[in-house]
């Protein structure tokens, strides 16, 4: 088996249960040294073979899986959640095509994380209901369809987490600036649950010798938007509401309104 496991964002105590028992199976791991640390690897048997794919092409890590039999446990363990700019797509390919078992198992995303550390909801009501990943094209600019990016998504004004764009401080200001008022709040995160996480929060308008300022251009994350405003909410949930009627409990007599009630997840 073949198992694609999101480490999570750095610390080893957030890798899920799942995860972390696939590390304890696992015969062979290929892991990235840059994008995840070493205490990771803590959940791994002492006689697991490791391969760092930090040195390998997507030849190289498919010359791993090639050489083991289906029956060997290989970990291709992944930063943050693979399926967010996990480059699993074209290693599902090969393992689809040559009849190999295979399995993803999700990882805690380094924006939960970052939230989580910020102590901030993303999905605010009334502020963002919604929240974009993405990132500055680079030099992969062409993994960018048309019409895709941070200043496409800009003048949406919702809650923005921008990956894989640390080494270009004024670039990624001036998309963001396309449709964000200099004054939005945002926060650079660098190594989130890392022991050498850090922290920055700044504003569009001075996001650019923030970001420049940490020296960092790996494991960088961005956050911007309205929510991360330390400002009280202008708008609570309907969700706890005693007005609102969920699937599980009517409104109260005085906020009582006519209708069905709606699904629980309503906001």
């Amino acid at each position: 088996m073949i198992s694609f496991v999101g480490a999570g964002p750095g610390a080893p105590d957030l890798l899920t249960l799942r995860g972390a028992q696939r590390l304890r199976d696992a015969d062979i791991v290929v892991w990235a040294s840059s994008l995840v640390p070493a205490a990771v690897l803590e959940h791994c048997r002492d006689d697991v073979v490791l391969h760092d794919s930090a040195v390998m092409t997507l030849e190289d890590v498919i010359s791993v899986f090639a050489a083991s039999d289906d029956d060997v446990d290989i970990v291709r363990l992944h930063s943050g959640d693979p399926s967010v700019y996990g480059a699993i797509a074209e290693q599902l390919d090969w393992c689809r095509a040559n009849g190999r078992a295979v399995e993803v198992v999700p990882g805690v995303t380094s924006v939960a994380a970052a939230a989580a550390a910020l102590q901030r909801e993303l999905t605010v009501p009334t502020v963002s209901q919604s929240v974009i990943f993405t990132r500055l094209g680079g030099r992969t600019a062409a993994s960018m369809r048309p019409g895709e990016g941070v200043a496409a998504f800009a003048p949406a004004g919702v809650t923005m987490a921008v990956f894989l764009s640390g080494a270009r401080p004024e670039e990624l200001q001036a998309e963001l600036l396309t449709g964000y008022p200099p004054d939005t709040p945002a926060a650079v995160v660098v190594r989130v649950t890392w022991p050498d996480e850090s922290i920055a929060r700044t504003t569009v308008g001075e996001l650019a010798d923030v970001l420049r300022a940490t020296g960092a251009t790996r494991t960088v994350l961005v956050l911007v938007g309205s929510a991360l405003s330390d400002d009280p909410v202008a708008a609570r949930s309907h969700l706890y509401s005693p007005t609102h009627a969920t699937s599980f409990r009517l409104p109260s007599r005085a906020g009582s309104t006519a209708g069905r009630p709606s699904r629980g997840r309503d906001r």
